[in-house]
């Protein structure tokens, strides 16, 4: 049986159907839901993916693809992301794998499917290969695709001490101007995940560039109020 029949008989088998609606109307989703819940579908997709390994990166990246590309339901590409994550390929995770990538936040274009890549997957290459990919995130953070952008700002939510305060404050500054509220709340998230690290200056470029409304709560909601 192949990796992609595998993963949708495991998603059918932990659905539950009755909840499919729901859950497509909060995603306001066109593609239809299956109903699986978050852990039942962590649990099911763990034990396929140990059943069907994948020899190569060549292959692994096909099956992301193909799981991605392929997709019926939403669940499948929550796979597609969980598969392009998967432990057993993290050697895998090289710059060949950024058109992967750039194609399943393009397409994707939702922040279920964007935000995983783009603070884990996008993030690690950044951390591994900081040459290329700080250019390339300074790219993305210009680009007219919102999804791009999101990324850009969101790369290194989980850096920490190690966040790269001058790219962070490059990728954020372009949308600053954008009413979009996707854009407005990743540069809250982005703000507020290192104001955990280094508050005073978040408070300064919060205030040097007059960010307001949406952003402001969000990049000042555990600091001191101002």
């Amino acid at each position: 049986m192949s990796l992609g029949k595998a993963v949708r008989l495991a998603l059918q088998s932990v659905a539950e159907p009755g909840k499919a609606e729901a859950m497509r109307a909060y995603m306001k989703s066109t593609m239809p839901f299956l109903g699986v819940q978050a852990v039942p579908r962590r649990t099911a997709l763990k034990r396929v993916f140990a059943d069907h390994r994948l020899d190569s990166a060549p292959e692994w990246r096909r099956a992301v693809l193909s799981l991605w590309r392929e997709a019926e339901y939403r669940e499948e590409r929550y796979a597609a992301v969980e598969l392009s994550g998967y432990h057993l390929y993290r050697e895998f995770q090289t710059l060949y794998t950024v058109p992967m990538y750039e194609e399943m936040i393009v397409t994707g274009a939702w922040w279920d499917l964007v935000d995983e890549l783009a603070t884990h997957r996008m993030g690690a290459l950044l951390t591994a290969f900081p040459d290329s990919m700080r250019p390339l995130m300074l790219e993305w953070a210009h680009h007219d695709d919102l999804w791009k952008r999101r990324t850009a700002i969101l790369c290194q939510n989980r850096f920490k001490q190690r966040t790269d305060t001058a790219l962070l404050f490059a990728c954020i500054e372009p949308s600053l101007s954008d009413n979009d509220f996707f854009a407005r709340k990743a540069i809250g998230w982005a703000l507020r995940e290192y104001a955990k690290t280094n508050p005073s200056e978040v408070i300064r470029y919060v205030k040097a560039k007059g960010i307001t409304g949406l952003s402001r709560r969000e990049a000042l909601k555990n600091v001191p109020v101002i």
